[in-house]
């Protein structure tokens, strides 16, 4: 991953912010727009924002515990979907927030709404469903949640 430096800032913060419940989640990350994002029109990349998106649940799932549930476990995340609407430019240096929010989920997927915004406007906005996986199935994703309040115990 070529943010590792940003990966391991956003781990060791989580660390260290409030806990959150899985069946309520919002990761909220404000960050900067850096060199290593932009592309050749000297914006943030289009395929940067999914993965900041990527950070966001990093956030998410050490705050809530969930990264210690699929650890005991063994089971990993997956996204099977996402997509993403570019309204405005994101430029060098400039800050922005990323937010995440888990709107609800059914029997096999957890849905999430990304927005990315600046003090003065929202620049994209986006839709992801994940879903958390053993190595032989997906996990319903109340069971993931009966999983992270047990661990808590």
């Amino acid at each position: 991953m070529n943010l590792i430096f940003r990966l391991l800032y956003v781990y060791i913060y989580s660390l260290f912010r409030e806990r959150l419940s899985i069946e309520n989640s919002t990761s909220i990350l404000r960050l900067r727009v850096l060199p290593n994002d932009l592309d050749l029109n000297i914006h943030m990349n289009n395929g940067r924002y999914l993965t900041i998106c990527d950070l966001n649940r990093v956030d998410l799932f050490i705050r809530t515990g969930l990264v210690k549930t699929m650890r005991k476990r063994k089971w990993f995340p997956v996204i099977a979907e996402h997509t993403m609407t570019y309204k405005k430019s994101l430029h060098p240096f400039e800050r922005y927030t990323a937010e995440l929010v888990v709107t609800h989920w059914d029997d096999k997927f957890f849905y999430m709404n990304h927005t990315f915004s600046t003090d003065e406007r929202v620049v994209a906005t986006g839709t992801s469903k994940g879903a958390i996986r053993s190595r032989s199935e997906v996990i319903k994703p109340a069971d993931v949640i009966v999983a992270v309040e047990q661990d808590k115990i």
